[in-house]
């Protein structure tokens, strides 16, 4: 058996399914989710279950089994493992970096995996699936609907402005930062230039400060859904857009991976966190346009 960490927010958690879809069919193996670190977690609630996922959720004696007794064993060689990058333990497996892991194939049962997986190079043979895998179960509702008949009726481009806790949290801020002014400017441009939108629906958690800073763009719709509205909507219309601009959230990277237009434009800001050292390479997928 195979059991990956779930946690954090909507988008990490899709990246770890993503991750966890694709090692149960290029290992053959049982894989299975763990979400128990939700109960003592006040940030975010796990939120797949809304989604059409098959994995099912491991039970406590089976986590047990594969992450606490192992996890002792893996602090044990913590030492040794900073000295190599292959894994010493192939039972307790932490993700130690933003790039693509090859290494993790070579462990194919009785393994416990922790970390974001933030690549689509883990998953991208699986994209087709992956679509089903993240098809809402229940209907949008009434106002979400609307949004969506106006960003069919259009060439449309969703703009996403992440603030909130990237703002008022301090840690959060000095590990991510938010994007400037100036690259929604320069991504609004890249746009006008080369896929002539006809329409910019703006999402964000503070809306107030949207309408005061995008006073640049024409023809724009604020996207505001009632606070019982599901994340999960808010990507779906991201993904209905015919474009994207994305902000460095995992959130938007998704609403902008599921759009299915063939000839999508999305732009990426070439700086995700404050330490511009840490390589992305590998998590904005390479036809992205980065500004």
């Amino acid at each position: 058996m195979i059991i990956i960490n779930i946690l954090g927010g909507l988008g990490n958690q899709m990246f770890q399914y993503a991750f966890a879809y694709s090692m149960a069919h290029k290992t053959d193996a049982v894989v299975k989710l763990d979400i128990e670190d939700f109960s003592n977690y006040d940030l975010r609630e796990y939120e797949l279950s809304l989604y059409n996922i098959s994995l099912d959720l491991a039970d406590i004696d089976e986590i047990d089994k594969l992450k606490y007794e192992q996890e002792t064993l893996f602090k044990k060689v913590a030492r040794k493992l900073q000295r190599t990058s292959r894994p010493l333990s192939s039972y307790y497996y932490k993700e130690s970096g933003f790039s693509y892991d090859s290494h993790v194939y070579e462990l194919k049962d009785n393994v416990y995996f922790q970390g974001y997986w933030q690549s689509e190079k883990y998953f991208l043979d699986y994209r087709d699936a992956l679509l089903k895998e993240f098809l809402l179960k229940d209907g949008l509702h009434q106002e979400s609907r609307a949004y969506e008949k106006k960003i069919n009726q259009s060439v449309s481009v969703s703009l996403h402005i992440r603030r909130g806790d990237y703002v008022s949290n301090a840690h959060t801020n000095s590990v991510h930062g938010t994007c400037s002014l100036e690259y929604y400017k320069g991504a609004v441009r890249y746009l006008q230039s080369n896929s002539h939108p006809t329409h910019f629906f703006i999402f964000s958690d503070d809306l107030d400060w949207a309408k005061e800073n995008l006073n640049f763009i024409e023809n724009i719709t604020f996207v505001s859904l009632d606070k019982d509205t599901p994340d999960h909507e808010e990507m779906y219309l991201m993904s209905q857009c015919k474009h994207n601009i994305i902000a460095n959230s995992s959130f938007s990277w998704w609403g902008a991976w599921l759009n299915q237009n063939e000839d999508k434009i999305v732009v990426a800001p070439k700086k995700w966190f404050n330490d511009t050292t840490i390589n992305t390479n590998d998590l904005v997928p390479k036809e992205w346009i980065r500004l």
